[in-house]
């Protein structure tokens, strides 16, 4: 009986595991896989993580990151050169500005203290893991992205909400993911992650 509960552990493990990363991988691809496009005229977030990448990738800072699974003890790491691409990969899950998405989410925009605010909500009927992002400006320069991603199938949920600081200049300065996952039969995984460029 403990070599079944054992066994059933670390499948659990190895499908949320794979469960993310299919999720991420087939969000984030170069720039130079994704087809020619006519976007949905929503905010362009795959052209601002493409952006930032090259711009991290040029300006070598180093990540600090600290990551808490199952409300475990907090462990902290530090990259002098972190693979940018890769870090900001599961990013590219908020990217809502695709052509099959053209009417599928209500814009609502405000602006106050010279900046402007706005949130995409996502229309009952729509099926897309993206329910919310909210993009906040200070003129064309972002401050700050987050957004909120949902999947799940009769054996599967994940659920994250995922948020990108930057500075005045643009450039990003912190990144965070809250996220939980939950297979049949298993404990829900709660995870947090957040991370610091460091210049």
């Amino acid at each position: 009986m403990r070599k079944l509960r054992a066994y059933r552990a670390a499948q659990a493990a190895l499908i949320l595991l794979l469960g993310s990363g299919v999720g991420a991988a087939c969000s984030s691809g170069g720039a130079d896989e994704r087809p020619a496009r006519r976007p949905a005229g929503y905010f362009d977030t795959q052209g601002l993580l493409d952006a930032q990448v090259k711009q991290l990738q040029d300006q070598h800072p180093g990540l600090e990151k600290r990551v808490v699974l199952r409300g475990g003890a907090p462990e902290t790491e530090t990259l002098a050169q972190p693979d940018w691409a890769h870090e900001l990969q599961l990013f590219y899950q908020a990217d809502i500005n695709k052509p099959a998405l053209r009417g599928a989410y209500q814009v609502q925009t405000t602006d106050s203290a010279g900046l402007t605010r706005r949130t995409f909500r996502r229309l009952p009927e729509v099926d897309h893991p993206v329910t919310e992002m909210t993009v906040l400006q200070a003129g064309p320069t972002v401050r700050e992205l987050r957004a909120t991603v949902d999947q799940q199938n009769p054996l599967f949920f994940s659920g994250k909400q995922l948020r990108l600081r930057f500075g005045e200049d643009g450039t990003l300065s912190s990144y965070q993911v809250l996220g939980q996952q939950k297979l049949v039969g298993f404990d829900t995984t709660r995870y947090t992650a957040n991370a610091r460029v460091i210049r």
